[in-house]
């Protein structure tokens, strides 16, 4: 099963070159995929109708029970073939419908084949986690394939439209989940169906929120809107999406959790009082409408709304004919899709006011359309007509309320009976008074996957008695029922075929009265679903706006007086509810008293920031505190801490003084004796708080330290330095979330100052050569004595001679020339020994930092580029791409990164030993590197180069001095 839903996410990403090597055959190979996927749940089939399961389960992360769990049993049998079996078809289908021309063919190719993996995995997954997350793959990958055209408003629009209903109902769907799980104790679907939980208050919350995300994925009123939208999307899209895969899911879901939740109070109203909405608005909708994929789509929404209230009606029969009603849905819709696809490819338009005669002209096409419409319709022998039998046994036979769903679904029948004739007339019959539309031929391939799988409707008809082993052995998970249904083409006569034929007969009389239906319909002044969402995106666009114009004023000391606020009222809230401070153990106020020492000159730095006027003085004093904490981890005994800290800080404190180059010495902001009366105590409040909650949760610790555990997990590894290796093995994948964090950060930032390109326009070298910079003295002379120019002059760096003589420092350029590879070499140092030492690569990475800033500080921009002429972005993506490399190997466990690790002996050096963690470690380092780099270019270098074009046109635009020794203007 692994095998095969790896394969279809593989041979996606291989769809570029496949489509630019074969154009649209390439489809052809993309369909073996789900091919493979239909024969193998072919041959599955006694297995799954005999009421057993084949299932696969891998433990990733034993230690947190996280399971990847799948099942393949008959409910998943039916779902696979129409997923993977309808898939093939619609894959084979494209490769007629595009050409070789059409734009962005490939992508979507890769789209299509990945949704069609995702779907697979979904009806697989026997885990509420991993069922969620291929749900949400599907929502993103129908984004992509809704969204083709994007050069379209409306194919955005609807793309967007779809995206938002489906992702918001997933993200309830998800916290039902939680709480299904955790009130279940397991979150293994079978396991949950097998032993379901009480119905209490949490279940019942869980069952509504889980059905929100069905209902809204099978566009279930008052989710309906944003299917019919959704038909911008290429034919084979609509065909798939809708007919056999995306709105199959929630259809699925309900099914799936029907056995073990239909008992719950809450369940039944929403599923059968919804369901039976939907299947009314959406029939009633689709006898108006004159776009033949509209026509289909608002029959679909009408379909699953009788779908839906099958599946969740929570009794054997209804279920069984919940099953057999998903295979027929599947088998008509899909080709009737397909089939206007082939319509207007051939006449150029699915307006069925413009098409006329069109049945003639494409004998065949029209063949397929009524057989599969037939199906649709409920009209013998073809298994439309079987299910719909099936569907009106069953709620003949059930309860009170499945009687009065009995007589909506008669009606929904009977309009679907009405949009059905309307289909094919509107496509293929002669129009009185119209000319016949010209139409091309249409080749054998062309029509070959929506005449299969009508013929298939036909077969399977007289034939369905072969499936009800299988789908009985999905509804006896229900109640067993006095005396269950058995599927049949026929029963003899009896109300159900009664009421088939009351439905026929209505449809009949409505498409007859289809001028007085279309009149009443719009006579009857409803608004569209959609305009309702165009204005509730529209108010709350506006709400926004003003809310945000109101919070919003532009100060900083505002926005940070609110959150300091904020976090007050809840602090002491809690602090004054719960009075936390009984059950804590008396303070301690420090280990040493070298410590309190440390903690007053900090505090005293903190406050004179309360009350300095000057930019340059509030760096200073708040990088003091800064270094403050770090001499309170030298004395607490963390040097890594300590080392971070001070690394850090520095680093920090060059960026400050770098930006002030381009701001005002003063702060300029005015800010008047009564709002510094209200910041300091509310600065005061916060800090005072803040260290009283710390105090609280450290005193009233009960479970014992999970440092602890950690400690004897390094131990029993021959480690030394547990800090180094808590981040880069026991919790990798924090600290490569925070890495990729922080590499997004940088660039963001530095694209603030990058405003159109990244590199320069010129090499920094070749402006050496040229004697551009803006720190020369002017003219390009050296400021020497005249003769002087070409005396010999030591270069302590490669571009010191760049800056002019009274910008440069002899000491200075002799220091950084002396450390540079010092500190280079430290860098390594605290690299490689971080397992038995302090160091790491974050603060390796951060001392190399300071080796490059030293050197820029020293010789300017040109300096900086000689001495890391490579672009910082190369080693952000190394640092990342290795630390994700390495990171995805840790999966082979799950658990922690020792994945390889190389001992041996060196010259000098001794025995050594080095693992993926040196490796991740290594991947920290050059990611830090790239980081400090690119900000240092961004605020340093970048900054030079606006200040020397900023000179440069100043002195152009100066009125030129007289020469020495001359007079004014003459009298």
């Amino acid at each position: 099963m692994t095998a095969l839903i790896v394969c279809h996410f593989v041979l996606a990403a291989f769809a570029r070159p496949l489509v630019r090597r074969l154009g649209r055959r390439a489809f052809a190979v993309l369909a073996l995929p789900p091919a493979a996927a239909t024969v193998w749940a072919a041959t599955q089939w006694n297995t799954a109708a005999s009421g057993s399961a084949v299932t696969w389960s891998w433990r990733w992360m034993p230690a947190y029970d996280v399971t990847v769990a799948l099942r393949f049993d008959a409910l998943a049998e039916l779902m696979v073939l129409l997923a993977a079996g309808i898939g093939t078809l619609v894959l084979l289908y494209c490769a007629s419908y595009f050409t070789d021309e059409t734009p962005q063919l490939a992508g979507f190719a890769g789209n299509l084949l990945a949704f069609a993996g995702a779907m697979l995995a979904l009806v697989l997954a026997d885990d509420l986690i991993s069922l969620y997350v291929f749900w949400e793959l599907t929502t993103v990958f129908s984004f992509l394939l809704i969204g083709y055209d994007s050069e379209q408003k409306h194919s955005r629009r609807s793309a967007l439209q779809a995206l938002t209903v489906t992702t918001l109902g997933g993200l309830a769907m998800f916290v039902g989940f939680l709480i299904l799980g955790q009130s279940a104790g397991t979150y293994r679907i079978s396991a949950i169906l097998a032993d379901p939980p009480r119905a209490t208050l949490a279940v019942s919350v869980a069952v509504v929120l889980i059905l929100c995300g069905a209902l809204s994925k099978s566009a279930i009123w008052p989710f309906s809107l944003w299917l019919p939208n959704a038909m911008a999307a290429p034919t084979p899209v609509s065909a798939y999406l809708h007919a056999a895969a995306m709105v199959k899911a929630g259809v699925y879901l309900v099914a799936r959790l029907a056995p073990g939740f239909a008992d719950v109070p809450v369940w039944r109203p929403v599923v059968i009082v919804l369901g039976a909405a939907t299947m009314l608005l959406g029939g009633w909708r689709a006898l108006r409408l004159n776009d033949l994929k509209l026509v289909l789509a608002y029959g679909t929404v009408s379909q699953l709304g009788f779908l839906t209230l099958l599946a969740g009606a929570g009794n054997r029969d209804t279920a069984l004919a919940a099953a057999v009603m998903i295979l027929a849905h599947a088998l008509f819709k899909a080709p009737l899709f397909l089939v206007t696809g082939i319509v207007d490819h051939a006449a150029g338009t699915r307006d069925l006011r413009r098409l006329s005669g069109v049945g003639r002209a494409l004998p065949h096409v029209c063949s397929v359309a009524v057989l599969a419409a037939a199906s649709m319709a409920a009209l013998p022998p073809l298994l439309g007509f079987a299910a719909k039998e099936a569907a009106f046994e069953a709620l003949l036979e059930g309860s009170t309320a499945d009687r009065w769903a009995l007589g909506v679904t008669v009606a929904g029948s009977a309009l679907t009976v009405a949009y059905t004739l309307r289909f094919v007339w509107g496509a293929f019959c002669r129009k009185p008074g119209a000319e016949d539309t010209p139409v091309h031929r249409v080749g054998w391939a062309f029509l070959a996957p929506p005449a299969l799988l009508a013929l298939c409707g036909l077969v399977l008809g007289p034939g369905v008695g072969w499936m009800d082993r299988l789908f009985s052995a999905y509804a006896d998970a229900f109640e067993p029922s006095a005396h269950p249904y058995h599927l049949a083409l026929w029963h003899g006569f009896g109300t159900a075929l009664l009421l088939s034929a009351v439905a026929a007969t209505g449809g009949v009389l409505l498409f007859l009265g289809r001028a007085g239906v279309t009149r009443l319909s719009r006579r009857i002044a409803w608004r569209s679903a959609d305009s309702v969402f165009g204005h509730l995106l529209l108010g709350l666009e506006r709400l926004s706006l003003q809310l945000t114009g109101f919070v919003q004023r532009g100060s900083l000391s505002g926005y940070l007086a609110t959150t300091l606020l904020v976090m007050l009222a809840g602090q002491l809230t809690v602090l004054v509810m719960d009075r936390p401070w009984h059950t804590a153990a008396a303070p301690r106020i420090w280990d040493l008293p070298l410590q309190g020492a440390v903690a007053v000159l900090t505090c005293a730095a903190a406050l004179l920031c309360l009350t300095v006027r000057r930019r340059m003085k509030a760096v200073v004093l708040a990088g003091l505190t800064g270094y403050g904490a770090a001499l309170l981890f030298v004395v607490q005994g963390g040097p890594d801490l300590a080392l971070t800290q001070f690394c850090v800080e520095t680093v920090s404190m060059i960026v400050f003084v770098l930006v002030l180059r381009r701001m005002p010495v003063h702060f300029q902001e005015p800010v008047s004796t009564w709002r510094r009366a209200v910041r300091i105590p509310v600065a005061l409040a916060a800090a005072a708080t803040l260290g009283v909650v710390v105090w609280v949760a450290a005193a009233a610790r009960k479970a014992d330290s999970a440092g602890a555990a950690m400690v004897e997990e390094v131990s029993h590894h021959g480690l030394k330095d547990v800090v180094a290796t808590i981040l880069v093995d026991l919790r990798s994948w924090d600290t490569m979330g925070e890495s990729a964090v922080l590499a997004a950060a940088a660039v963001g930032v530095t694209s603030l100052i990058y405003l159109h390109r990244r590199t320069e326009e010129s090499s920094p070298r070749d402006e050496v050569r040229g004697r551009t910079a803006w720190s020369l003295t002017a003219n390009g002379m050296t400021g020497l004595p005249h003769g002087d120019e070409g005396a010999p002059e030591r270069g302590w760096l490669a571009a010191g001679s760049t800056l002019a003589p009274e910008h440069r420092s002899v000491v200075f350029e002799v220091v950084a020339r002396l450390l540079f590879h010092p500190v280079l070499v430290l860098s390594l140092y605290l690299l490689f020994c971080a397992e038995n030492m302090p160091g790491g690569g974050f603060v390796a990475g951060l001392v190399a930092g300071l080796a490059l800033i030293t050197r820029y500080l020293a010789g300017g921009r040109f300096e900086l580029a000689e001495a890391a002429p490579l672009q910082p972005g190369l080693f952000t993506g190394l640092g990342l791409f290795l630390s994700t490399g390495v990171a995805l190997l840790g999966l082979a466990d799950g658990t922690v990164l020792h994945a390889w690790t190389h001992h041996g002996r060196l010259p000098l050096i001794g025995e050594y030993h080095i693992g993926t963690p040196i490796l991740f470690d290594f991947g920290v380092y050059l990611l830090v590197l790239g980081v400090v780099l690119d900000i240092v270019r961004a605020l340093g270098a970048k900054i030079d180069r606006q200040i020397e074009r900023a000179a440069a046109e100043a002195t152009a635009a100066a009125p030129p001095r007289p020469a020495p020794g001359t007079g004014g203007t003459p009298g």
